[in-house]
């Protein structure tokens, strides 16, 4: 049953019966927006700044906490210092860039600690990355060194001769499972940092706002990966605006099993954690079976999440560990309005602290006054505007200008760039000018394109409709059509390709389809239905190769020569709908098969968990 959004519509009453609730938190609030605002541009601050506040605060505290492993915040600080000196003498400066592999654990969370405190930019690479899209996101960010776990060295190793970098600037951390010595070229960093000092550098106090932190990578329209810088001072606006609002003490708890090259995980979790001395407990992989019992054993009271992990978790089957918990409070984003409410109820939790953010982007929102089904309020100036689905661009009036639309209706959200609001942008600076739009709603202003579609509810609060463009989201990850598209073209029978994001029901995001032409006198066996898998996951991460192919004769173009995904999306999967032939790959199967009625029916109905 779809969600009738305009019972969503937030009126002044319902702000006023949740001002109780807010006041507990405003004294830790304004404390936040302190650290947000109201800083110079040239004051120390950021991540390894903030930490060491935390340091401070609660010196023999739990800091982190991972399978069977405790560090304490003086024992992590000084690991962390550690890794600063050793790069330091490696000759790292503030400004340089090092790449960092390396699954949730320890040793991810204390190299961006380290790094952090020295002015050093982590890029954060995707470790289900490989081949040709490795090597790129590795290259494009031109890193003085790369830092790898043991569990991908083999993707690494694959791509070195491609790689834009000295040979004695690998770096390498054993998995825990397996201690080995580092193969060539790399360097075993744990046993490199053993001699280095332990006291924190006098480099951490030299970071300001306008400094680099990480590069956090986001789907690219050329099909590649693009990098987007996040400056110290947006994590000091995370840090007073999330890490507060989330409002944990030294007595909480983060359960965080989100990949933590994403910002969610590694910006949203983690300085909510470090702006209350918390702990964070993180896990290598998620995993619904035992998500329930890490909250048990870490004693968590509060989880991050995406959209997908809470209908993974609603999926399974009730555990008695699923209530036995002192869970109360939950961030992240993504939560579809028809799972809110059953979320909160059978697992018993108080607060959604629901967000909209994006890497790039330079406007936010937050969901302080604990509505449902909704991003949540935002401070940050921003406009929601009329927008032509079938044209794909913002309605202009016969003035030139933009129109906001009105409450209950949805329209493109941007945000406006001001000195308090600024657009820190990408690498490439001809993607900076095609999402900055000018001339808006007056001669001069200049806004950031998000290009999401979004819905004024009121208040200014708002709830996320979709996302526009040449990506799409699934398994909590951003999908690059383009990238798709290169490589499902390159498949020997395949002549060309459009990629799209179709939704299955009771599922979280789009899964992507393949509409598919043949070469001439080309046709498709069972072999190929199994080598096509094959394929694909050579070159992509598994939550990007197609769910579904549709076989086409001709792919319909407009008259600019793009292709016509509206009613391929329109179509989906259904077979009555498409009169074409349709394959899917279904959970566990190794091979593509045929979508008849049956199969197409049992999708709808749940039958298979995608």
């Amino acid at each position: 049953m779809s969600h009738d959004a305009t019972k969503d519509i937030i009126s002044l009453s319902d702000v006023i019966k949740q001002v109780p609730q807010f006041a507990k938190k405003l004294p830790n609030v304004l404390n936040g927006l302190r650290h947000a605002y109201l800083r110079r541009p040239s004051s120390a601050c950021g991540l390894g700044w903030a930490f060491e506040k935390a340091v401070e605060e609660n010196p023999t505290g739990t800091a982190l906490l991972y399978e069977d492993q405790k560090f304490s915040y003086t024992e992590l600080n000084a690991w962390a210092n550690q890794i600063a000196d050793y790069f330091l003498k490696q000759g790292a400066k503030k400004g340089d860039v090092i790449a960092v592999m390396i699954e949730n654990r320890p040793e991810l969370v204390v190299t961006v600690l380290g790094l952090a405190k020295i002015g050093v930019v982590t890029a954060l690479v995707n470790t289900s990355q490989c081949s040709k899209v490795l090597s790129h996101s590795i290259n494009l960010v031109k890193p003085f060194a790369v830092v790898i776990g043991e569990e991908v060295q083999q993707a690494v190793l694959d791509v070195q001769n491609d790689l834009e970098l000295a040979k004695d600037k690998y770096y390498w951390f054993a998995d825990d499972a397996f201690k080995t010595t580092a193969p060539k070229p790399f360097v075993d960093l744990a046993q490199a940092i053993q001699t280095c000092k332990k006291h924190n550098p006098s480099t951490t106090n030299q970071v300001c706002g306008k400094d680099g932190l990480f590069y956090i990578y986001t789907s690219g329209t050329t099909g590649l990966p693009k990098a987007v810088i996040f400056k110290h001072s947006r994590w000091m606006l995370a840090y007073g605006t999330y890490g507060h609002v989330l409002d944990l003490d030294q007595d909480d708890v983060m359960y965080a099993t989100l990949p933590l090259y994403h910002a969610t995980g590694m910006v949203v979790c983690w300085c909510g954690v470090i702006a209350g001395a918390s702990t964070l407990a993180i896990r290598r992989k998620f995993s619904k079976s035992n998500f329930w019992k890490d909250v048990q054993k870490f004693d968590a009271s509060a989880i991050g999440y995406v959209g997908e992990l809470c209908r993974y978790l609603l999926d399974c089957e009730p555990t008695p560990e699923e209530r036995n918990h002192r869970v109360r409070k939950m961030i992240g984003n993504g939560m579809r309005s028809n799972i809110w409410h059953e979320f909160k109820e059978r697992f018993n939790v108080d607060e959604v602290l629901e967000l909209y953010a994006s890497s790039e982007g330079n406007v936010g929102f937050s969901n302080i006054f604990n509505f449902e089904n909704t991003v949540g309020f935002s401070p940050t100036p921003y406009a929601i505007i009329a927008f032509d689905k079938e044209k794909n661009e913002p309605i202009r009036g016969a003035d030139g200008f933009c129109q906001k639309v009105k409450k209950g209706e949805s329209g493109l959200l941007i945000g406006k760039i001001t000195s308090r609001s600024p657009f820190d942008g990408y690498t490439d600076p001809e993607k900076n000018k095609s999402v900055i739009m000018e001339n808006v709603l007056k001669s001069g202003d200049k806004f950031f394109n998000t290009g999401d579609l979004v819905r004024d509810i009121g208040f200014r609060h708002a709830q996320f409709v979709d996302r526009l463009g040449d990506t799409f989201r699934w398994k909590g990850e951003n999908v690059s059509t383009t990238q798709v598209e290169n490589i499902v073209s390159d498949y020997e029978k395949i002549s060309e390709a459009v990629v799209y994001g179709v939704e299955i029901p009771n599922t979280n995001g789009r899964a992507g389809m393949a509409a598919i032409t043949l070469q001439e006198g080309k046709s498709l066996d069972e072999n190929d239905l199994k080598n096509m898998v094959n394929a694909f996951k050579a070159e992509l991460p598994a939550y990007a190769v197609p769910v579904f192919l549709r076989i086409q004769k001709q792919i319909e173009t407009t008259g600019t020569f793009k292709y016509s995904k509206n009613k391929l999306k329109e179509q989906a999967f259904d077979p009555e709908k498409c009169q074409e032939q349709i394959f899917v790959l279904l959970p566990s199967d190794a091979a593509y098969s045929e979508v008849d009625a049956t199969v197409f029916k049992q999708i709808n109905q749940g039958k298979y968990r995608f």
